[in-house]
């Protein structure tokens, strides 16, 4: 449960379709030979994508900068989202970052068309074994077996229930199941509330477009085939599940008053939409409990966990990763620098550090969720420790045992396109321009043309 990161608080990845087709001109990188990894350059070591948000990074951060500078480097780190054009651009000039920290979703696609390097070597030289994290998170940073990026966060997806809002609709907590979808559909209707034509308040939030992968998966769907060259976005199941969750919104007044109330919601502040009871219930991923424990630590949360339609826990993990992009001036300092970033040592180090100064604020410290198998073991177990806040006591309890399960969805080479491909459709489905069925046909042609152009001339 680190601090959100900062592609969280950014609006939707632009699309860099023209920068992307210009990278297919670059020499692909698709296996170790032919990869130099000798230092060239200046002294000056740069990072793109990587913010300093809390203790957790700022720590991890100052254990590899001491490493790079027994290497006689300075590290220069370039705060903020991880910019897709820029970072094609400066791939594309020969003049990128060191390393970048990205959305594990778009390493395939950039790893296709040769704007990162392979970590093979820099596995090996580190001495660096990947079953130290978890296998759905390497994967995810990996395209076709080989491993594009290490793992820099672990995101989970619970459900946060305001419980107080639901008994005074004379329900509870205890009635959300995202496995009941007839019950949910209800819920959602009974706990929204509406004032002068305008919704004040969301009985169930769904999360999308950007949570679809969520509610595909609960209804039996993948989105894309598990070797990630086939897209699957027309099945019938995730056409139903999207009709599902957009009815979901549509009993609730439209998607134009959800998002107006949604937008005005103050996310990161004392006056969130907990505190001020503008939410029922919803959910999210694991750093937004970090929030709320520093924003408004005496809120009636109660946590819990998502089911798909056969009851069964559903998690979905998605998270950030480091990658050296083609070109880096120190790509063995970047292996260093990986090293330090997201070794056992660093994040027990890191999450001790963090632990302090929450503490020392007067917040509770709900855990840190890593992807680094044995260090989430040692902060589960000797770092965090019950806070007397039972709800972000019993949100930790959950999260540590969610990290152990998870699905991705599948890495594929064509990366933002597919992903911009499902999105766009669910906002064409929400913004009334295209029924489920019409808006995840087009998106299928899109994504698998997309796919077949990326593929083509790979094994």
């Amino acid at each position: 449960m680190a601090a959100p990161p900062p592609q969280t608080r950014s609006r939707a990845p632009r699309r860099a379709t023209g920068l992307v087709a210009a990278l297919a001109l670059l020499p692909a990188l698709t296996g170790c030979g032919g990869v130099s990894l000798a230092d060239t350059g200046s002294d000056t070591f740069t990072t793109m994508g990587f913010g300093l948000g809390d203790a957790l990074a700022i720590d991890r951060l100052d254990t590899a900068r001491a490493a790079l500078e027994a290497q006689g480097l300075t590290v220069k780190v370039n705060e903020g989202a991880f910019d897709e054009q820029q970072f094609l651009s400066a791939v594309a000039a020969g003049d990128p970052p060191d390393v970048v920290d990205m959305d594990r979703t778009l390493i395939g696609g950039y790893a296709a068309r040769g704007a990162l390097m392979p970590l093979t070597d820099c596995l090996g030289r580190e001495h660096i074994d990947t079953g130290d994290y978890y296998p759905s998170a390497i994967a995810e940073g990996s395209l076709d077996g080989t491993v594009y990026a290490l793992p820099d966060s672990y995101d989970s997806r619970l459900l946060l229930t305001n419980d107080k809002v639901l008994r005074e609709t004379g329900t509870d907590a205890a009635h959300v199941d995202t496995g009941d979808w007839k019950g949910l559909k209800e819920l959602a209707g009974s706990v929204a509330r509406h004032e002068g034509g305008k919704l004040t308040r969301i009985g169930f939030d769904p999360k999308i477009p950007e949570f679809f992968p969520l509610w595909a998966k609960a209804g039996g769907a993948d989105l894309i085939s598990a070797d990630g060259r086939t897209a699957e976005l027309d099945d019938p199941k995730a056409v139903q599940a999207l009709a599902y969750a957009v009815s979901l919104i549509d009993v609730q007044g439209g998607w134009s008053r959800f998002k107006s109330l949604r937008d005005s919601f103050d996310q990161f502040g004392a006056k969130n939409q907990f505190v001020k009871d503008q939410v029922g219930s919803y959910p999210m991923e694991d750093w937004y409990v970090n929030v709320l424990a520093g924003a408004s630590p005496h809120i009636d949360l109660v946590p819990g966990v998502f089911r798909d339609r056969d009851g069964k826990l559903l998690n979905w993990a998605s998270g950030l990763g480091w990658a050296i992009p083609k070109g880096a001036k120190h790509p063995q300092a970047a292996c260093t620098f990986i090293k330090n970033m997201t070794s056992t040592s660093s994040w027990v180090h890191a999450a001790r550090a963090k632990a302090a100064e929450v503490r020392e604020s007067g917040a509770p410290y709900t855990g840190d969720v890593t992807a680094n198998i044995a260090a989430d073991r040692i902060i589960e177990h000797q770092v965090w420790k019950p806070t007397g806040h039972a709800a972000f006591d019993e949100a930790a309890r959950i999260l540590f045992g969610l990290s152990r399960k998870g699905f991705t969805v599948p890495s594929n080479a064509a990366g933002t396109e597919f992903k911009t491909a499902w999105q766009n459709a669910v906002n064409r489905v929400l913004s009334g321009e295209q029924t489920p069925q019409q808006a995840l046909d087009q998106a299928q042609r899109e994504a698998q043309s997309a796919l077949d152009l990326a593929n083509e001339g790979r094994r």
